[in-house]
């Protein structure tokens, strides 16, 4: 019979939890462990981490074969250097687009000298959405694509705000204009008497949010706010040949963490078939995500 995949979750913030229910209902891999900061493992743990080894350090779990890294996304460079070497692949949701080819260069480097694999970037956008702008690409080589994301939470950005000084909680909304031109809404709750305007100059100077129109707001309870709904809709507009108006439209409605987690789990599955380096998931072939015999995929989905 053949064992299971044994997989870690490293961080358990909103991506983490979801990736519980995730790896529980994948029929090919088990749940090893969960890495948490050593401040937490004092609180009790969480009813759904009954029985399940919860440390901090990765290197107190016994034969780990993957890594999910469910943290903030400037975390992942380095937790995903450190856990190549120990002999571990990893999957990272790394959601900074302008970033992501550089760090998948580093820790190609990386991986090759330890013998593993890294999946970059594994969320759905970047991500699988990455994989369909691909696709609308090769169907219509000339033309525009416009990836609209929203209305809805992005966590990449509301990490990025509660990390500032001063920031007890915070929710960055994306609110899509069209042709790909985001409003970022940011609600702020301040940790006691702090400098509004310095935060809000803070987070307006952060990459995530240079390039957008964005506003803040200062509110006394961000908890209050929070919808974990987003969704894309994406659209290309080209030329297939010499043939003029092709239209190619993706439109989902989504809960984000809950959809981050479940491709993260499926590129787990897929570290085991590539060669040691780093890959973004348009590199991997789309096969390798799905559980079950290869010719039985074939056959159901082709």
């Amino acid at each position: 019979m053949k064992s299971n995949i044994r997989v870690a979750i490293v961080g358990y913030g909103n991506i983490g939890r979801f990736a519980v229910d995730a790896l529980r209902s994948a029929p090919d891999m088990e749940l090893a462990g969960v890495v948490r900061r050593a401040s937490s493992l004092n609180e009790p743990a969480p009813p759904e981490l009954a029985g399940i080894p919860v440390v901090d350090d990765i290197s107190k779990l016994d034969e780990v074969k993957v890594a999910l890294l469910c943290t903030p996304t400037r975390l992942v460079p380095q937790y995903a250097k450190n856990i190549l070497q120990m002999g571990i692949n990893t999957v990272d949701s790394y959601d900074i687009h302008g970033q992501l080819a550089g760090l998948r260069r580093e820790l190609d480097a990386v991986a090759k000298a330890s013998g593993t694999v890294a999946i970059v970037s594994a969320g759905w956008d970047p991500g699988t959405d990455s994989m369909v702008r691909c696709m609308f690409e090769f169907m219509a080589p000339r033309g525009i694509t416009y990836t609209n994301f929203g209305p809805g939470m992005s966590m990449g950005h509301s990490v990025a705000v509660k990390a500032l000084p001063g920031v007890e909680n915070a929710l960055s909304m994306t609110i899509p204009l069209g042709t790909g031109i985001h409003r970022r809404l940011v609600y702020v709750q301040t940790a006691g008497q702090q400098d509004f305007k310095a935060i809000e100059q803070a987070v307006k100077n952060d990459p995530y949010f240079v390039k957008d129109e964005t506003h803040v707001f200062q509110v006394e309870d961000v908890e209050q706010l929070i919808d974990m709904g987003h969704g894309v809709q994406m659209e290309r507009k080209g030329v297939s040949g010499l043939t003029h108006n092709q239209l190619l439209k993706l439109e989902m409605r989504i809960n984000n963490p809950a959809l981050t987690a479940q491709i993260m789990v499926a590129s787990a599955r897929a570290t085991l078939k590539q060669s040691p380096g780093a890959y973004t998931m348009i590199q991997v072939p789309i096969i390798d995500f799905v559980y079950g015999d290869e010719e039985d995929i074939i056959r159901r989905l082709v």
